[in-house]
Formats: C-alpha cells, structure tokens, sequence
C-alpha cells in the first residue's frame, strides 16, 4: 500500500476512529475520520476515496444506509462493515447491500489491515457487481452475539447469493439444522421447500425409499407410488443431518445424484431429474472415515465445497444468558405461566460447566429448572447435579494443583460422558487456555505470544481460528 490510497474511517467512537488511523498510517495510507454518516454523504459529492470502513450504529443515518447509498452511487467503491452488535441479519443485510467485508468489533489490526489491501487491491481495478437491493424482511434469528457466532452469521451472509453445497461439522447439538435453514432462507431458493431428513434415525432398508420414493409394488408393502425427500425438495434445499452414518451403498446413489442430478426410485425404470441443493451434517471426523474406508471419498468431496464448522456451547459462554433467557421464555409461553429468571451466581456456574450435549443440553436444563424450580428465580441450588458437579470440580483446583483437578475431571467425564472422547474435549480447552494466558500476557502481540507458547505465528492464527477464539 502507498501514500496515494485515501481510506475514510466512519465511526462515532473517537477511540476506533484513533486505533485505525494509526494502523493504516503505518502501512503508508491517508485516511480522513468521521463522526457520522452524513458528513460522508456530503463530501462524496465532491470526493471520492479508495476504501471506506463504517460503523453500522451511529447517530443519524446509520451504517447500512450508507453503503446502500454508496452503492447506488458508486458502485466500484469497497464498503467495510464493522460493529459491536453483530447478529445474522445484520450480517445477511450488510453481504446482500454490497459491503466487501463484514468486521465484528473487537477485531485484530493485522486482520483489518489484510482487509483493506485486499480492498484497495479491488478498488483498483475498478470491480463492480450488481447489488441487490437490502432485504428487511423480519425473520426468527439464531441467537447469539459472540465472537464464534459472528463467524457464523458472517458465513451465512457471504452464502446468501448462493447455491453451493455447505458442509456443517461440529459436535452433536450445537444446532446444524438451525443454520441449515438460515442457509436456506437466506438464498435464492428460499420460496421453495426446505425438507430435512436425519439418516441415523431411519432404519436402514427404509432409508432409500425416504430419499428417493418408491414406485408402486416395488416390494412388499408398497401399495402406491410414494416420492422421496429429493423430489419433494426439488428447486429448494435438502438437509441431510449426520451424512456420516449413511450405508455404503446408498452413499453410491447419493454421489450419482449430486453428480448428475437425476436418479431412479426403488422399482423405477425412468430416472428423474431434480434441482435440489444439498446441505449436509455430521459430527463425525469425515476426513477420519474416509480413511477407514467407512465413507466415500469421492462423495466427500463433493459435500466439502464449503465447510462451516459450528462452535460448541463452552466456546460462546457468552451466549449463555441469552439462550437460557429464550428458553425459559419458550418454556413458559408453552405452559401458559411466567417465564423465570437465572440468578448470577447461578449464571456463572453454567458459564464454567463443559455443556458436552451443547444448546440441546441447555435447553433441556432450561426446561427442567422452568417446572421444578421453587421461585421464580433460578439460583444454584436449582441447577441439576451434573452442573453442580462439574462446577466444584473446577472450584477444587488451586493454582498449584492443576494435575489433580484435571485427574478429577477427568474422572467425572469418565462417568458422565458415556462413549464421548474426552481427548476431543479436554485438549481444546486446555489450548484455549494457554492461548488466552499467552495473548492476555503480551496484550495480544500474537508474535510474542506464538514464541511464550513455542508456536509459530502461522501455527498461533490457525489455532485461534480452529477454536473460535474471541482475541
């Protein structure tokens, strides 16, 4: 980047527009500070600068309107989105308008940075798309505000003009088909049918029949003719959750059709043809199936053309208040009672316990304490026993006996756990851990931090990334 670039930083927040003037200074590029939006508004009709970063929340016109008048003025000109308040519609709304980039604050200066070369690289050649124009249809959101759902919604947002093949990973209940259908509904198929289908819970000589239908006396039970989850979706979206469990022979079929885009139903002679996007899921590790001759390998990678990994519950705690206060509340209206309230301290225990069912676990809890907690405030002592459990494990642990505490949870998730990998849950958590410490100890200079780990900075980037990390 050189001195010529001119950059307009957006924001009420004297502190933001500082920090970024300062960064871009140091990479040689003239920026121009603003309070508000329609101070830009006036000076762009004289003025044109290479990149603009705003804010959404301001006073007076606000961050989307100002890349909606960009847009429609200057369509060549890159818009960097940034906000403290990111959620799926504002992320879907800021993608559909147009902006080059969607930044959560608090965000990494490298990261913005890396942003603005890549936008002044795009600036430069005078790149333009057609933009459609902002959709401010209400629709039901995820719920979540922090960092790893924010990569979520920005996800989410970045799909919503496409047609792709998505898929979702993650641990069991950390709400695959949730995202599922705000893939759907955030895309060009959303007027058509969204069908989902679950392959580990239907037996498995019945499980080609409900994907591709049946002809009439095709075998013994058959009585009519009967159309499978494919056709029904047919010009929407097909949602197969844990794709991972699927038999090796209807594995064959599914790659025929996503290759193809045709198949015949079970005692059919004429194939049909379907316009079906597919979205699947699993838990599993597929890379590790594909390995153990368990999974198709060709079919993996025809479902991996865009991989989004869904964080489990212990990576957004602060998520948590948020959720239990929606689930109470749903469990409430369902009753036809006053919705509870969760104490602090009772808060604060659920913020330290591992949630291995994730947001599936946290709304049954929720559902429990609704109906059998005494008051309508929800304190410690109403928390189920494995909360509680789990909690003083933790609070057992002194700074010197780390190895003891772990020894102690370790064997509480030996009984609590069933058949779940503790390894999968304990090393994340413990990298986690010593990331935090590291970043909060060199105030998040990820070089000094990569070396107090005996990481590479490559190797420090990717694991915050991996494990969803608010830095």
């Amino acid at each position: 980047m050189n001195r010529q670039h001119e950059v307009w930083i957006v924001d009420d927040d004297r502190a933001i527009r500082w920090v970024l003037e300062r960064a871009l200074e140091k990479e040689h590029v003239a920026t121009r500070s603003f309070e508000n939006a329609d101070k830009v508004l006036a000076r762009l009709e004289k003025f044109e600068p290479d990149v603009i970063i705003t804010d959404i929340r301001m006073p007076g016109t606000d961050g989307l309107a100002l890349l909606q008048a960009v847009q429609s003025a200057h369509p060549h000109l890159p818009v960097i989105i940034m906000t403290a308040y990111a959620d799926l519609d504002r992320a879907v709304a800021a993608f559909r308008g147009g902006a080059f980039e969607y930044m959560p604050k608090p965000f990494d200066v490298d990261d913005v940075i890396n942003i603005v070369r890549r936008a002044l690289r795009k600036s430069a050649a005078g790149a333009s798309t057609e933009i459609e124009p902002l959709d401010t249809t209400p629709v039901p959101e995820i719920i979540g505000s922090s960092a790893p759902m924010q990569e979520v919604f920005r996800a989410i947002g970045r799909l919503s003009n496409s047609n792709m093949t998505v898929l979702l990973t993650g641990e069991s209940g950390t709400g695959k088909e949730l995202v599922a259908r705000a893939l759907h509904r955030h895309s060009p198929r959303s007027h058509k049918p969204f069908v989902a289908l679950n392959t580990a819970a239907i037996p498995r000589d019945l499980l080609e029949s409900e994907l591709f239908g049946h002809e009439k006396g095709a075998f013994t039970g058959a009585a009519v003719q009967r159309i499978g989850r494919f056709e029904q979706a047919n010009g929407g979206t097909l949602f197969l959750d844990e794709i991972g469990d699927m038999p090796a022979e209807l594995q064959t079929r599914l790659l025929r059709v996503l290759a193809d885009g045709e198949f015949y139903r079970v005692g059919g002679h004429e194939p049909v043809r379907v316009d079906v996007r597919v979205i699947a899921a699993t838990h599993q590790h597929l890379e590790q199936s594909v390995r153990a001759g368990q999974f198709r390998e060709d079919l993996f990678h025809r479902l991996n053309v865009i991989r989004l990994q869904l964080p489990p519950l212990r990576a957004r705690a602060d998520d948590l208040e948020a959720l239990s206060d929606h689930f109470l509340r749903a469990t409430a209206t369902e009753l036809q009672v006053e919705p509870k309230k969760i104490m602090p301290r009772a808060l604060e225990v659920m913020r330290h316990f591992a949630w291995p069912g994730n947001v599936r676990q946290l709304e049954n809890v929720c559902r429990r304490v609704m109906i059998m907690a005494p008051s309508r405030e929800i304190d410690i002592e109403d928390l189920p026993a494995e909360l509680l459990a789990d909690s003083e494990v933790q609070a057992s642990a002194g700074p010197a006996d780390w190895e003891t505490a772990l020894r102690q949870w370790a064997e509480l998730r030996t009984r609590s756990a069933g058949e779940a990998p503790i390894l999968a849950e304990a090393v994340p958590r413990f990298e986690t851990t010593m990331i935090e410490v590291a970043l909060k100890a060199t105030r998040g200079r990820r070089q000094e931090a990569a070396k107090l780990l005996g990481w590479g900075r490559n190797t420090l980037t990717r694991k915050i990334k991996e494990l969803n990390l608010d830095v």
